[in-house]
């Protein structure tokens, strides 16, 4: 999965939602490790919040986000397992986006290589709406990292060739 040097990089702006009825911004450990990934890799942190599984509050704070032209992406973090308050994938389709299946299932599949099986119990997802990418991923630093590295480091970078979800932005609300 090569980058092009001779390609610009075009840094994208980025916003980090953490998703947790019990994590503070103290006890954020995978949001600053998203943080520390993102701007590291030279993109811009646009905003950052934790919010509780709540549906309605999830759904709210996307639809904020997704209209704000200062936002490209969003990360979300928390919410994807499988217990009744785990609800990040739903409130994904209330946004009516479009899915990004390939999303989910290459993050299980790098997950496997690190946690087994047990990455079953993961529904990460992806959607684009309203010209917005949104990637949800579990709550867990290790989760953050492989899906950082394995994923978004290079679909992120308008660098990475063949193709790359930076270049596709300027016709999402084609």
């Amino acid at each position: 999965m090569p980058i092009d040097e001779s390609r610009t990089f075009k840094p994208v702006r980025i916003a980090l939602l953490t998703i947790s009825d019990s994590r503070s911004a103290a006890e954020d450990t995978s949001g600053d490790a998203l943080e520390a990934l993102l701007t590291g890799a030279g993109h811009i942190l646009a905003a950052r919040a934790i919010i509780r599984d709540e549906i309605d509050l999830i759904v709210s704070r996307l639809h904020n986000w997704i209209d704000d032209a200062q936002i490209d992406a969003v990360i979300t973090t928390g919410g994807t397992g499988l217990t009744g308050r785990d609800v990040t994938p739903e409130a994904l389709r209330r946004l009516d986006g479009k899915d990004i299946p390939g999303f989910g299932e290459l993050f299980r599949w790098l997950s496997y290589r690190t946690i087994g099986t047990s990455t079953i119990q993961s529904r990460a997802c992806a959607v684009v709406a309203r010209g917005t990418y949104i990637f949800a991923l579990p709550g867990s630093t290790g989760a953050v990292k492989d899906a950082w590295e394995g994923i978004l480091a290079t679909q992120l970078d308008s660098r990475h060739r063949p193709c790359n979800f930076v270049e596709l932005m300027p016709r999402l609300m084609e």
